[in-house]
């Protein structure tokens, strides 16, 4: 019969884990740079291939939690973003996915729960 070998302590902080804080971090800076950007009119500030590497990641994650959680999954806080700005965002990912208004519109109009 062998032997339990005792586990090592692990010490633990009240710091979160490094990849945590690593990616909140990153978060917050693409986010102060975005209000940045925009606050002094300049866009193009924030590269493309920026934008496009945290829209891809946050549509996914978003989507990832929708399919797990249902539709109580808020994209963003209430009065965040204008009407004007929902719809640009939306019709540049239908034009992306190469989705037309119908498919859209059978998406749209399913009922909560049916993923």
């Amino acid at each position: 019969m062998s032997k339990a070998v005792p586990r090592k302590a692990v010490k633990r902080s009240g710091k979160p884990g490094r990849h945590v804080a690593r990616n909140g971090v990153k978060a917050a800076d693409f986010c102060a740079a975005a209000r940045d950007a925009l606050k002094r009119g300049e866009p193009d500030a924030i590269s493309d291939k920026t934008l496009q590497q945290v829209l891809t990641a946050a549509v996914k994650v978003y989507a990832a939690k929708v399919e797990r959680r249902g539709h109580d999954v808020v994209p963003f806080p209430r009065h965040a973003v204008t009407a004007t700005e929902t719809v640009v965002a939306a019709c540049a990912m239908i034009r992306a996915a190469d989705l037309n208004m119908f498919d859209v519109a059978i998406w749209f109009h399913r009922p909560p729960g049916i993923e």
